[in-house]
């Protein structure tokens, strides 16, 4: 099976850098940041690809890089290096030009233009972020929010837009009646719902779930990370699941990357990742959370 999305090398710099940069940072150096200039090296050489319906897990303690990774790939922060490249059938029709004649593989899509990256985000992503500040506005109602996701795929008119609305609402389980109510006056676990709802109301290929069960009540994780394995069996989605937490990943992912001071320093199957780790860092992990 080819990838849906190849990510090569791919690094994200914040600071001016320099050229000892590379060699002073990683998991050897056990930092990220550069005692020579005092750049942050938050993702650093990349590699992995994300299948058609694949769940892949990003783990790893605070700073590792991986919420940067995941900001990278739905391209609200300009990568430093490396290449994204997706497969043709991931639905590109509207950026032909993408394409190298017979090339299955788009170009680097970091080097579109701001207006086509935002074009390629809402047709293709979607993400839920761990603070619901940061997906939703608070003070328009919930289904507000979820049509101004649908005018940014394309969507006019206003009835299907609610009625849209409505359905994934209801698949999301927040009660349809309170449609017309901010998230402001939610829950944290409805709140998380609504984003949920909001990520998927484009049919999005690819689901980013950046630290969605942080902070909610064990009863709320569980039925949100239900809800979320229900949804993406049902629209066939392939995820990217961002967590700290190894239980998570082995609820919701098959294949598990670890990432420690920018790097990926292991990846494998789930299983294979909490049952035999080999890398020192990721043996720490599961120690940790035993």
């Amino acid at each position: 099976m080819e990838p849906l999305i190849r990510i090569r090398n791919l690094s994200k710099r914040f600071g001016q850098g320099c050229s000892r940069c590379r060699d002073a940072t990683g998991q050897e150096q056990d930092t990220n940041l550069c005692p020579h200039c005092g750049s942050v090296m938050a993702c650093n050489d990349v590699s992995f690809d994300l299948f058609r319906n694949e769940a892949l897990g990003v783990v790893g303690e605070s700073g590792s890089g991986k919420s940067t990774l995941v900001r990278l790939l739905h391209f609200e922060w300009e990568a430093s290096e490396g290449a994204v490249e997706m497969h043709r059938s991931a639905g590109l029709e509207n950026l032909p030009e993408i394409f190298a004649t017979g090339s299955d593989y788009s170009f680097n899509l970091l080097g579109l233009s701001h207006f086509q990256k935002r074009q390629l985000r809402n047709a293709l992503m979607g993400i839920v972020y761990q603070n619901p500040h940061l997906g939703l506005r608070m003070q328009i109602s919930s289904g507000g929010n979820i049509a101004e996701r649908l005018l940014g795929a394309g969507w006019r008119h206003i009835g299907k837009m609610r009625r849209r609305s409505a359905e994934l609402l209801e698949r999301t389980e927040i009660p349809v009646e309170r449609m017309d109510e901010p998230p402001c006056n939610f829950s944290g676990g409805m709140q998380q719902r609504v984003q949920i709802a909001k990520a998927l109301s484009n049919n999005p290929l690819i689901l980013f779930l950046d630290e969605v069960t942080t902070g909610l009540d064990l009863s709320v994780q569980a039925r949100v990370l239900d809800l979320i394995r229900n949804l993406r069996s049902e629209f066939n989605l392939s995820m990217l699941v961002v967590s700290h937490d190894l239980g998570v990943i082995n609820l919701l992912c098959q294949r598990t990357m670890v990432m420690k001071s920018g790097h990926v320093v292991e990846s494998g199957l789930t299983d294979q990742i909490l049952q035999d780790p080999q890398h020192r860092y990721t043996q720490l992990l599961v120690a940790s959370q035993l």
